[in-house]
């Protein structure tokens, strides 16, 4: 269930599931902020721009809008086109986080200083403003 919190200055992330459910169900009870994640391929897109209307459309909660596994300067334009007038966050596809995941690592500790990693962490650190 979504809803203020308790106890003031405690930040809650929830991952929650793709599509446009979690949306849906937020019904006019807005969150400070809403991140869409994509990937550069028609339906991720598709279905990320109509998550980010519904956000917007419902004054939901501040937007972000985030593309994952970015391989190139067409996969750039492709998001950019999906979200005019939005400046989305791009996370390079990256090897090194990969690399990490499979060895069991965490990819911060792994690669701190890799595209990919540096990328996640300008994320996370606009999502405190």
């Amino acid at each position: 269930m979504l809803g203020k919190l308790e106890r003031p200055g405690r930040t809650v992330i929830a991952d929650f599931e793709a599509g446009l459910g979690t949306v849906m169900r937020l019904e006019g009870r807005p969150v400070d902020v809403v991140v869409v994640v994509v990937e550069p391929t028609s339906k991720s897109l598709e279905v990320g721009r109509r998550a980010a209307e519904a956000v917007q459309a419902g004054k939901l909660g501040r937007l972000v809008i985030t593309a994952n596994r970015v391989r190139d300067d067409e996969d750039v334009a492709r998001i950019r086109a999906a979200f005019p007038g939005l400046d989305p966050v791009l996370v390079p596809d990256e090897p090194a986080i990969v690399s990490a995941e499979r060895k069991g690592e965490a990819p911060l500790d792994a690669a701190p200083d890799s595209p990919g990693m540096k990328a996640l962490v300008a994320l996370a650190e606009s999502l405190l403003v």
